[in-house]
Parts: structure tokens; sequence; C-alpha cells
């Protein structure tokens, strides 16, 4: 019966993404979650609207910045990254604005900024919560004047650059605390989008679990192709504490190290196997339902 359901899920899983390859927004998932945010993409993609993108670690941030960039109207242009939390303080400035030769010690060439990089495309900010109150002000001023001034330079430059923010992070609690400016928030978020967590979606953990699958073997010429029933159990009853980035690279792992055209539970991370139901985080030492109940009858 559990070999069954578990087929009947792969067999839903691969349905719904061959009818999604051809959405113009290619979030993987039919959740009622996800297709709240797939709804709101459609609607603001094609707008130069500034949006900002919440959610926890590992949720895809990133991925809906780039589905917001590939379905709007300057997809022909770049999509410019920066992980604001990757740099020092000193840094942000001359990654954003660029800076003149010999603006500061070790300058020793001109540099363009990412906001002349992305000049009509798109610039993402991820992790914004942590730029530094004086370069906030600064990006404060480029988004209300559309103008830019390279660290060292007194000379504008006027760029056309549609903005997406995201972070993991309270902003409403980081104003309170005046670590970010209220003024700014508004600004970056015209629009807010949350990106749900994992366990939010968990009908859709088939559909991402097969395509991880079917991308990683593509990658290293494996002929793997499906997952074992027990595998996929284990998969969909983990709780993916570290969301989809987590089981992306469970799924990878399973792929590189495993041998034949099945996923097999074995091949799936020591975590994935034997930590069983989590809940907020810690392992439960007694198990939540009674031995022989189905997957359907637990959820």
């Amino acid at each position: 019966v559990e070999d069954t359901r578990q087929l009947e899920q792969l067999t839903r899983a691969r349905d719904v993404m061959a009818q999604q390859a051809a959405d113009e927004v290619q979030m993987i998932g039919e959740s009622s979650a996800i297709e709240a945010l797939r709804s709101t993409l459609q609607r603001v993609a094609d707008t130069d609207l500034s949006l900002l993108i919440l959610g926890e670690n590992g949720t895809g941030k990133e991925l809906i910045a780039q589905a917001l960039h590939d379905n709007s109207l300057r997809k022909g242009r770049p999509l410019v990254p920066l992980n604001c939390a990757a740099l020092s303080p000193q840094l942000v400035e001359s990654e954003l604005f660029g800076h003149e030769k010999g603006a500061f010690t070790g300058a020793n060439f001109q540099k363009k900024g990412r906001f002349e990089f992305s000049d009509r495309g798109t610039l993402f900010l991820d992790e914004v919560g942590d730029i530094p109150m004086e370069t906030q002000v600064k990006l404060l001023r480029v988004l209300e004047e559309g103008e830019i001034t390279r660290v060292g330079s007194n000379k504008p430059i006027k760029v056309d650059v549609r903005l997406i923010s995201a972070t993991n992070r309270e902003i409403e609690t980081l104003i309170e605390d005046g670590k970010f400016r209220e003024d700014l928030y508004f600004r970056l978020s015209v629009v807010e989008l949350w990106a749900p967590p994992l366990r939010e979606r968990a009908s859709d953990i088939p559909m991402l679990a097969l395509s991880f699958l079917r991308e990683f073997a593509e990658e290293n010429a494996k002929p793997v192709s499906d997952f074992t029933a027990e595998a996929l159990e284990a998969i969909i009853r983990y709780a993916w504490p570290g969301n989809v980035r987590e089981l992306r690279t469970a799924v990878e792992h399973a792929v590189v190290l495993g041998r034949g055209d099945m996923i097999e539970l074995a091949g799936l991370p020591q975590s994935v196997q034997s930590r069983g139901v989590i809940h907020h985080e810690k392992q439960l030492t007694q198990p939540l339902v009674d031995k022989g109940v189905t997957l359907e009858e637990a959820e």
C-alpha cells in the first residue's frame, strides 16, 4: 500500500512538473503557499516596483528574484546580485556605487559598482538588513534621485535600476533598535513577498526532490531516475530545518554517491535516515503516531 502511495506521489510530481515547465513563472510546486507566491509574482514581475522578499534561510529568495527578473521587461539586461552580509562595512559602498582611483588605500584603479553594472536591468540585494546605517542613507538617495556617486568622486551618474531586496531578519525589530532606517524600508518594500519555508509546502517535496534528482543526474552523468518508496517516504517525513537548500543538498549527496538507477534509503544523508520527525529543530524521543499508521492518516 505504501509503495503504491509513493508511486502515485511521484507520478503526480512528474505530471505537475511537465505542466509547469511551460509556466512563465517557473516556481516548482502546487501547494497553496507556492500558488499564492506565483500569483503575486505574475502581477508584479513586469513592473518597476521595488520589492522586498522575506523568508528564512534556504527558502529560495534568490530564485524568486531570478523569476521576477526573467518575467520582467528588463529580462534582456543583467540581474546583478550582491550579498550584503558577505562584505565588511568598508566594502559595501564600493561594491554598490564603485570608486575612483586613489579614493582610499588600495584603490589602485577606477571601479564600477553594482548599480552601474545593473543599469537598465535589476539589482538584487540579498541580506539587505545587514547594510550599515551610513550606507543606508546613500542607498535611499539613489532610490529617490536615480543617480549614484562613486566613492572618491563628486560627479553624479544617472542609473535606471529595478531594485529587489531580500532578508531573513525582522526589519521592524531592526528599525526599533535604530539599526535600519524606516524611510528606506518603505522605499524597498513597495511590495513584500514571503518565501514560504518547506514545512508550509510539504506537498511540494516530491516535486522538488524529483527536480533536483534530474538536475544532478544530468550534471554528473548518472543513470539514476527515481526514488524507492522507502527513500521517498523518508524524504517526505523529514522536517527539513534547512529548508529547500537542505533538500537540494541531500538529493545531490544521494545522486553523486548512489549506484544504479534508483535512490535508496541508505543513499540518503544519515540525518535524513535517522533523525525521524523533527519539531522545532529538536529530535523527538517518541514517535508521533503508532506503528502501522499510513502516511495519509498521519498527515
